[in-house]
């Protein structure tokens, strides 16, 4: 059963994403709002918003940090060059069985093992479908960084770009690589380390 920590940590978690929705809903209705009292408020709610964010940040910090089950998960999380505190926060809370899982079954929970389209003798296209989106957009998030700072996702993005591959089809399997990393290095408690090419 989840601990006490970590049912604090998907509350707080949960309550953060609905803060950045709320934020970044003020920030467009400030854009074109044009009385100046309105202005005024819709500046005082998004700063009131970036308190509260922050507040819940250094939470769930603190939660993790004191707790001996989610510390270490962490550590190894943000080792991955990419994946930062609250992509991290992300997994933790909302994919807590990764170290659990055999790659298949990371990669379908997430939401980006191809998915066979066939019938008969008809071969289709594979999609991406299903899993946890919410856990999808963070690692999404981190994808893109993952092509330029994690040298092991580069030459792989790299690689299937080079093959003619669509730059958004490389970067779900950039995505794909991610979390099968994530649960391979929590399974086996380490750290990241690159791997050097021959």
């Amino acid at each position: 059963m989840p601990g006490p920590a970590l049912e604090q940590l998907k509350e707080l978690v949960a309550a953060r994403r609905s803060l950045v929705k709320q934020r970044t809903r003020i920030a467009n209705k400030s854009k074109t709002a044009t009385v100046p009292l309105l202005k005024r408020q819709f500046r005082n709610a998004r700063e009131h918003a970036a308190r509260q964010i922050e507040q819940i940040d250094a939470q769930c910090h603190q939660i993790v940090r004191t707790d001996p089950a989610l510390a270490p998960r962490c550590d190894i999380l943000m080792s991955i060059p990419a994946i930062g505190i609250i992509t991290a926060m992300t997994l933790l809370a909302d994919m807590p069985k990764l170290g659990a899982l055999n790659d298949k079954q990371a990669a379908s929970l997430m939401g980006v093992a191809p998915i066979a389209q066939d019938s008969g003798a008809f071969k289709g296209k594979r999609h991406i479908r299903g899993g946890r989106a919410l856990v999808r957009q963070a690692v999404y998030m981190a994808a893109p960084v993952a092509t330029r700072f994690n040298p092991d996702m580069k030459r792989k993005y790299k690689t299937l770009i080079e093959k003619g591959k669509p730059p958004k089809l490389a970067l779900t399997a950039i995505m794909r690589k991610l979390i099968i990393l994530a649960n391979a290095l929590i399974r086996d408690n380490q750290t990241w380390t690159e791997i050097r090419p021959c």
